[in-house]
């Protein structure tokens, strides 16, 4: 199976993309959950609000302009439009699991660490250990739908040299034949990581996504 395709080529860019999606994601998501809980403004319920709409719209109902901006940042055919696309699909959901963790997080700790100095980067890295569980249930849930994706890979990144697990599985059915054998055998490979995934996060995973969603 491997000989028949550039599944090694296709694993590689998965895990890529997933990597860098996950890390965005996580990053961008804790710093913007942090901003909405720690600095109240006028817009800060706007905005909450806008992530939370962000959540129930798809993000394929825009593929058309999101092809066409990539178009004119010349990133077409390039992992890099994978990986901001992605980022874009998921950080609502990880900005709304955060916030309601950093609500969790007690203000005298907060502002005891204030007192004595610290600076908000600082003070963060203090409820980061707190907030663990939505940070290990923003990365699971950030992953699925990313290693499992075939629109935007087909989209946005077609070419052999770019493609993911998911769009180089397609080499292997046909109109009028298909290697089953190197279908199922690249399917299961595939999977891997999710299994691995599940086997060890599984109970920070449950318990994030139930105390996040609870609170």
């Amino acid at each position: 199976m491997l000989s028949e395709g550039d599944f090694l080529l296709n694993y590689r860019n998965s895990v890529i993309v997933t990597v860098a999606t996950i890390v965005l994601t996580v990053v961008l998501g804790t710093l913007a959950a942090w901003a909405l809980v720690e600095y109240q403004v006028r817009i800060s319920a706007l905005l909450t609000g806008f992530f939370f709409v962000g959540i129930m719209v798809p993000i394929r109902l825009g593929t058309v302009p999101l092809l066409k901006t990539m178009i004119a940042w010349h990133l077409v055919d390039t992992l890099v439009a994978l990986v901001l696309v992605y980022t874009a699909m998921q950080l609502p959901l990880a900005i709304a699991l955060m916030t309601t963790y950093f609500r969790s997080v007690p203000v005298e700790l907060k502002e005891a660490a204030r007192m004595d100095g610290a600076r908000e980067l600082r003070v963060l890295g203090i409820a980061i250990p707190i907030v663990r569980p939505g940070i290990a249930a923003v990365a699971s849930v950030t992953m699925l739908p990313v290693w499992n994706d075939l629109w935007f890979p087909l989209i946005l990144a077609p070419a052999p040299q770019n493609q993911t697990v998911t769009l180089g599985v397609q080499q292997f059915v046909g109109q009028f034949q298909s290697n089953y054998p190197a279908l199922l055998a690249s399917l299961t490979l595939g999977a891997v990581p999710l299994i691995v995934l599940f086997a060890v996060f599984s109970r920070q995973f449950i318990q994030g996504l139930s105390a996040g969603y609870g609170k």
